[in-house]
């Protein structure tokens, strides 16, 4: 099984295709991935538990001297970045100290680099919760997942461990009002001998209806380019063909950004 894992608080910078030169955050333990979704393309490898156990999950005060130590080394060497991004192994807003993390992260850029974004990954599994929703409003780029807009497909696609459902993610996505990043990672293939598509003609039409009722300020769309925890079972869909839903997306007037 592929797994590819931080080791570090911070890492990089690296250059990411979606954010420029990003500076990224990992809140999450370095020895296994903790989510509540287990996506069958995730690069980390499978959520074997979503709970926080006795590993220790670094502090506060440990991301804080962590990014510091870090922004302060790369504007004494002149090095930039373009993003600051909470992403790594796992759901970064199931840290207990996140939206405070957040706090931080902002005190920090503003000093050191004022001109970069800061950007947080999310699977929009947390978006319920007021805090955690106040903290990604504070922050440049909330890039949250929906992957489609069928409650089925998102259970075999990111196998959520939580009680979604996807009407309420929908309506708790449209409470940004416009300040975020729909991010969607389109797939085929099989996994237990289920057909995996969510580009379908019913699957984008149904997108295209939730991003008219979400209205964000951007979607980002792409597809697989990292090993995955189905081994050859999952297809990269082409280019053009993100292109063309890109071009559907655009005609409702939202900005999209596409990867291949």
């Amino acid at each position: 099984m592929p797994t590819f894992l931080f080791d570090k608080i911070v890492f990089g910078p690296v250059k990411s295709r979606r954010l420029g030169i990003s500076l990224g955050i990992n809140l999450l333990p370095s020895t296994r991935k903790i989510c509540n979704f287990n996506c069958i393309y995730c690069e980390c490898g499978w959520t074997m538990s979503s709970a926080i156990q006795n590993e220790s999950l670094p502090s506060r005060i440990e991301v804080y001297e962590a990014l510091e130590k870090r922004l302060s080394g790369m504007k004494q060497k002149k090095q930039a970045i373009d993003v600051i991004t909470y992403a790594g192994n796992g759901e970064p807003t199931l840290h207990p100290e996140f939206p405070g993390i957040i706090d931080d992260s902002i005190k920090l850029r503003d000093k050191y680099f004022p001109e970069a974004k800061i950007a947080v990954l999310s699977n929009s599994s947390s978006i319920g919760n007021p805090a955690i929703r106040e903290a990604l409003l504070k922050v440049d780029s909330n890039i949250l997942k929906l992957d489609s807009a069928f409650e089925l497909t998102v259970r075999i696609h990111n196998q959520p461990r939580v009680n979604l459902k996807i009407g309420e993610l929908i309506e708790n996505l449209k409470q940004f009002k416009g300040r975020l990043i729909i991010q969607t990672l389109f797939v085929r293939g099989k996994f237990k001998d289920r057909i995996i598509d969510n580009t379908t003609p019913e699957e984008i039409e149904a997108w295209l209806e939730a991003l008219k009722r979400i209205r964000p300020s951007e979607v980002m769309i792409y597809t697989i380019s990292r090993d995955t925890p189905v081994e050859g079972q999952l297809e990269k869909v082409p280019l053009r063909e993100l292109r063309k839903i890109a071009t559907r997306v655009k005609e409702l007037g939202i900005e999209t950004q596409v990867s291949g």
